[in-house]
């Protein structure tokens, strides 16, 4: 116990590096996934193509490769540093993940409500900004809690590529230490335990509080 707590803040330093890893991830996806999933059901051809292809590739690549391909290969056109390879790197992961999200929430929604919106005078455009999206959103909290938890969990394999979250920090922990390495993982796995719990917790809390009786969410 004396261990843990002298090292408790390079823990916490540690998670959150994590953390704020998991939000420019999740930032980057967020933008990708809506942007796929809206030509993937109303683009025209040629992008639906090119984007279901993005999809594919993207879902069928490991990310502890991605975050190698884009640090190493990468850095041959563009310097970046260790956080910022890491957060494209899964972000383009994730991007790919949360299209499909985005995507079934949006065909979740009523066709009616676009003949609503076409109907007082909005463009193809306009409807789906103002009526099919804030529509949609209300079904995408549930799946994209999930999307939380893995995108939380796989921000550790960044330690390939040198970013010091926690998992890095408890190796430095335990060679300083001289040992240790039971304890130590054993309060990294513990940490991530609970921000994914909380972390489900605020989710299920945010679905409830925007639930409306009578109208189906996504379960």
């Amino acid at each position: 116990m004396n261990l843990l707590i002298e090292n408790l803040p390079f823990l916490l330093d540690g998670a959150m590096v994590a953390l704020s890893l998991l939000a420019v991830v999740l930032t980057l996806g967020c933008a990708i996934g809506v942007t796929i999933a809206l030509l993937q059901i109303y683009g025209p051809l040629p992008l639906k193509v090119a984007v279901g292809l993005y999809e594919r590739i993207f879902r069928g690549i490991p990310p502890v490769v991605l975050l190698l391909l884009v640090y190493h290969g990468g850095s041959e056109y563009v310097s970046l540093s260790p956080f910022w390879s890491a957060g494209v790197a899964l972000g383009l992961s994730s991007g790919a993940y949360q299209s499909q999200i985005f995507r079934g929430a949006i065909l979740n929604v009523p066709v009616g409500q676009m003949l609503a919106g076409r109907a007082m005078g909005m463009s193809k455009w306009q409807a789906v900004r103002w009526v099919i999206l804030p529509s949609a959103a209300r079904h995408t909290i549930l799946p994209w809690g999930n999307e939380f938890s893995s995108q939380l969990k796989a921000t550790s394999l960044a330690y390939v590529i040198g970013v010091v979250e926690l998992t890095r920090q408890a190796k430095y922990i335990i060679s300083s230490t001289q040992g240790n390495v039971l304890l130590v993982f054993a309060a990294v796995a513990l940490t991530y335990f609970l921000m994914n719990r909380f972390g489900n917790w605020a989710f299920a809390r945010l679905n409830k509080a925007i639930s409306i009786p009578g109208m189906s969410t996504a379960t």
